[in-house]
């Protein structure tokens, strides 16, 4: 396979614990037990996808000198049932090819089938020494408690905004591209707290751009993400009480079909931004990594244009984030801010 054609994700995939982002309540931990020579014969890696568990556990496989041929990753979802799990539970007498430890990856471990999960405690109660486990699930209250008991259990975070964001400057950086600080900050929103999904979103970025620059716009562009005046005509909408035009705007987003969870995220984002203006306009760190330049001046005027009858205040943001949450159970996702837009508007300032 070409440069070109290797996915971000697996190009700058973290090769040692150093490189892990975001994840140091789990390598140093691990790190110090390694260096005093502690090794477990199990281990359980739980967090939601994305965030470095296939990464780490390849990496400790290599920190206790298991290579490649003595390496094993096994996708517990389409390899599930009781059979498989005896198959490898014999497999695993053998000794290794040419390493100390056979290391034995099991993702997605919560899908095997209970007689499975029965047929891995009795090799996890009972392991050969040269034998190491590493499970990795996206939902470990799924997995028996027996199991979990046997394990040495870590937890993975979710990066936040600004660990994604900075990634995503890095590699444009590596693969020879300059990225707008506002392009990275929606490249991490869009990535959803997932160094591979932001990885993903990059990578469209960047083979459809033309030339080295790639902005906020292209971003939006490419990825289908709301437009930054559909974002700003709602803010206008809700702090000054207009409830035509921010119905204007909801309109339009479903006419493109956006999604809704983003344009929140960004609307949240912005309204927070707004309030800490408003309130604590000196305090430049609270929000200038976040949004652009351009929209800062756009709130700004629009504070300071509107102080006699501006509807600004920490209960707004509040609201907001209770339609963010409801607008991801119900199944007419939009109508959570619908709601939100009339009552406000019928409200008395």
């Amino acid at each position: 396979m070409s440069e070109e054609n290797i996915a971000l994700y697996t190009k700058y995939r973290p090769q040692k614990f150093s490189e892990v982002l975001g994840q140091e309540q789990v390598t140093d931990v691990l790190t110090s037990a390694l260096r005093l020579g502690n090794i477990s014969h199990a281990y359980l890696f739980s967090g939601s996808r994305g965030t470095g568990k296939t990464s780490v556990a390849r990496i400790l496989a290599n920190e206790i000198g298991t290579s490649n041929n003595d390496l094993y990753e096994i996708d517990a979802a389409s390899n599930n049932g009781v059979d498989e799990i005896r198959r490898l539970n014999e497999a695993m007498r053998t000794l290794p090819f040419e390493s100390k430890y056979k290391v034995y990856i099991l993702d997605e471990v919560h899908m095997l089938s209970t007689p499975a999960f029965n047929a891995l405690l009795k090799t996890l109660e009972e392991p050969p020494k040269h034998v190491v486990f590493i499970l990795a699930t996206t939902e470990p209250q799924k997995i028996p408690e027996t199991v979990v008991s046997r394990c040495e259990a870590y937890s993975f975070k979710p990066p936040n905004r600004a660990i994604l964001a900075n990634l995503a400057i890095t590699t444009a950086e590596k693969e020879g591209y300059k990225l707008e600080s506002s392009a990275a900050e929606l490249i991490a929103i869009l990535g959803d707290s997932s160094f591979r999904d932001t990885h993903t979103t990059l990578q469209k970025l960047i083979r459809s751009s033309t030339d080295r620059e790639l902005s906020i716009e292209e971003v939006e562009k490419v990825t289908g993400a709301p437009q930054t005046n559909l974002v700003n005509n709602m803010i206008e909408s809700i702090i000054l009480r207009k409830l035509e035009k921010g119905m204007s705007v909801i309109s339009i987003l479903k006419e493109k079909n956006i999604d809704i969870k983003v344009f929140l995220k960004l609307l949240l984002e912005k309204i927070r931004t707004a309030l800490l203006l408003k309130v604590a306009p000196n305090e430049k760190n609270l929000y200038q990594n976040f949004i652009s330049e351009d929209d800062i001046i756009f709130l700004q005027k629009l504070i300071k244009e509107n102080k006699s009858n501006l509807n600004l205040n920490s209960k707004v943001l509040l609201n907001l984030l209770k339609v963010y949450e409801e607008s991801l159970k119900v199944p007419m996702p939009y109508l959570p801010l619908e709601i939100f837009l009339i009552d406000f508007s019928l409200e008395k300032g």
